[in-house]
C-alpha cells in the first residue's frame, strides 16, 4: 500500500483551495495555510488544519512543522515576490517536492531557479483542455503531458466498430497505444489484449504523440 502523504497548501484563492478541499475529501491530511483570517475561518472545517500565517514568515512556517510534510503546493500567483519566497522557505525547511502556481513564463524561470520541482499553469492547462475538447468531436479528455506526448479519451471512430485492436493495429498505423477501453456499462478495460472488440460506445484511453493525435482527428 502507497505511502499516504501530507499536503501544507500556501494561498488560498480559488485555485489553492480548490486543491486543499480536493486533497482533503480524499483522505489526504492538508495544512491550508493563508494570511487573511476570513479565509481561513471559511475552509477551516474542510481540511485537517488551517492557520492564519505569513507564507514568507520563515519563523512561522518552522513553528508550523512545514518540514514533515511531503509536499508543498504555492497556490499564489498575484504576488510574484510572495510566491518566489514562500517556494524558497518550502525547500529550505525540507520538504521533499513543491508545485508551484506561476503567472507567466518569467515568473515560471524563476520558481524552477529557486527551487519548485513543479510548475503549473492552471489556468492555461484548463484552457488547452477545453480547447483540445471543443475542436474535436472525437476527444472525450485531454491530459497533455508535454509538449511531444498527451493521454486522450477518444471515442471509437466508425471504421473501428466491431474489429479487434490487432486488426486495427493503432500502434503501427498511427503511433499511438490504447492503456485502457472505457465500456457503455462504465466498466474499465486495462491493458486490452489483442483481441479485445470494440463497439460503438466504447471510450479508448490512449497515449501517444500530439502531432499523431492531431492527424488522428484531422
Amino acid at each position: 500500500m502507497a505511502k499516504k502523504r501530507d499536503f501544507v497548501v500556501f494561498g488560498l484563492g480559488k485555485f489553492g483551495r480548490s486543491v486543499a478541499q480536493t486533497l482533503s475529501k480524499n483522505g489526504c491530511d492538508v495544512l491550508a495555510i493563508d494570511i487573511n483570517e476570513e479565509i481561513i475561518q471559511d475552509i477551516s472545517e474542510r481540511v485537517t488544519h488551517a492557520v492564519q500565517a505569513d507564507v514568507t514568515d520563515s519563523e512561522a512556517l518552522h513553528a508550523l512543522g512545514i518540514r514533515n510534510f511531503d509536499v508543498a503546493i504555492i497556490a499564489i500567483s498575484n504576488n510574484m515576490q510572495s510566491s518566489i519566497m514562500a517556494t524558497i522557505l518550502a525547500k529550505e525547511l525540507g520538504v521533499p517536492f513543491v508545485i508551484a502556481k506561476a503567472q507567466n513564463d518569467i515568473h515560471k524561470r524563476v520558481l524552477e531557479k529557486v527551487g519548485a520541482d513543479k510548475v503549473v499553469f492552471p489556468e492555461r492547462e484548463i484552457g488547452i483542455r477545453i480547447a483540445n475538447n471543443l475542436i474535436s468531436d472525437n476527444f472525450v479528455d485531454y491530459v497533455e503531458l508535454s509538449e511531444e506526448y498527451s493521454i486522450v479519451e477518444i471515442t471509437v471512430k466508425d471504421g473501428w466498430i466491431g474489429k479487434t485492436l490487432k486488426e486495427l493495429n493503432l500502434r503501427a498505423k498511427h503511433s499511438i497505444n490504447v492503456m485502457a477501453i472505457r465500456k457503455s456499462d462504465d466498466t474499465l478495460s486495462i491493458t486490452p489484449g489483442p483481441n479485445e472488440v470494440l463497439s460503438e460506445r466504447d471510450v479508448l484511453v490512449v497515449i501517444g504523440s500530439n502531432i499523431e493525435l492531431q492527424k488522428l482527428h484531422s
